[in-house]
C-alpha cells in the first residue's frame, strides 16, 4: 500500500523479495527462517543474510530511494543480529513501524488463502490449528519490540495503515527506535 499510495519511489527489499526472489532455492526461505529451525540449512547464512539485506537497504537510500521493508525480525538466529542491522543504518531516515495482528486473525487469514501466495504459509487444521513454526514467529518477533509506533492490522485497513504511516513521517518525530538498537 506504501508503494501505491506514497509519492515518490517506494523500493520494497522485504523480506518475501530478498526469501523468495534473491536467495537460492536450497537455501529458502532464508531471513524467512522461523525461530526454532537452527537445523534447516539456512540456519547458519541468517545473519549474513539480514546484514546483506539491510546494507542493500542502505544502499538504495544512500542513492536517495525510498524504502519500505516488511520484515518480521527476531534475535533468535544471533546475539545482536538486530543491533548490527540498526548500524547498517545509521545516519539514514529511519521509521521502525510493528505491525501487530492477534493469532487468530492471522490464522483466519492464512487459512482463506491468498492470490498468488499458495503454498507459501503454513495454514492450520482442525487438529493443528496453529502449527508450531507460527505460533514461535508470533511469540519472537516482536522481541525486543523497540519500534517507533505501532498499527494493528485486526483493526486497521491496508490503506489505514498507510495512511498512519504516512502522517507519522510527515509530522514526525523522526524515528528513534533503530538508533536505540544501533546503541546495544
Amino acid at each position: 500500500m506504501v508503494q501505491d499510495t506514497f509519492d515518490g519511489v517506494w523500493m520494497n527489499l522485504g523480506v518475501d523479495v530478498f526469501a523468495r526472489a534473491v536467495t537460492p532455492p536450497r537455501y529458502q526461505p532464508g531471513i524467512g527462517l522461523r525461530p526454532g529451525e537452527p537445523q534447516h540449512a539456512a540456519a547458519p547464512l541468517v545473519p549474513v543474510l539480514y546484514a546483506a539485506m539491510y546494507e542493500s537497504i542502505a544502499a538504495h537510500s544512500r542513492l536517495g530511494l525510498n524504502v519500505v521493508v516488511d520484515v518480521g525480525h527476531h534475535d533468535g538466529y544471533g546475539d545482536g543480529v538486530l543491533a548490527d542491522c540498526a548500524r547498517r543504518l545509521a545516519g539514514l531516515p529511519v521509521l521502525f513501524v510493528g505491525v501487530r495482528c492477534p493469532i487468530e486473525v492471522v490464522m483466519e487469514r492464512r487459512n482463506a488463502g491468498q492470490a498468488g501466495r499458495e503454498g507459501h504459509y503454513a495454514t492450520g487444521t482442525p487438529e493443528e490449528p496453529v502449527p508450531p513454526p507460527v505460533l514461535r514467529w508470533q511469540r519472537d518477533v516482536h522481541i525486543p519490540g523497540v519500534y517507533d509506533f505501532e498499527v494493528d492490522t485486526s483493526l486497521m485497513s491496508a490503506e489505514e495503515c498507510a495512511a498512519t504511516i504516512r502522517v507519522r513521517l510527515r509530522d514526525g518525530p523522526p524515528g528513534s527506535a533503530f538508533r536505540h538498537l544501533a546503541r546495544t
